[in-house]
């Protein structure tokens, strides 16, 4: 199942105004006195409370992800072993079938001169 074109681009939006805003923040274009964030205690919790909802969404997805690749299934489906087993087999008479059509045909002088079995 492939995602529409539209989350595509939501989320490629998303993620490029994220590596936009770090790196403003790297550079220091966007950086707040700590006065000012202090001095407004309901902008500090307003921020908090953000970021910690964001760091839960993401834990979520993390764990989901994380979750799903160790709990899948990781040998072969009893379909897939036996189709596994069916191509052995039929290699195996490839192989016989190459040999006998390899073998000179046999005349009436060599099957009196071999030992019935």
């Amino acid at each position: 199942m492939r995602p529409s074109r539209a989350v595509v681009t939501l989320w490629s939006v998303v993620l490029i105004a994220l590596v936009v805003l770090e790196l403003a923040e790297v550079t220091h274009v966007f950086t707040f006195p700590i006065s000012a964030v202090l001095g407004d205690p309901i902008s500090l919790v307003v921020s908090l409370v953000f970021t910690s909802i964001v760091a839960f969404i993401g834990a979520i997805f993390i764990g989901i992800y994380t979750s799903a690749r160790l709990l899948g299934p990781r040998g072969f489906t009893p379909f897939e072993e036996e189709m596994l087993q069916m191509r052995s087999e039929v290699h195996e008479l490839k192989v016989a079938v190459e040999r006998l059509g390899a073998r000179p045909p046999a005349t009436d002088e060599t099957r009196a001169r071999s030992p019935p079995r």
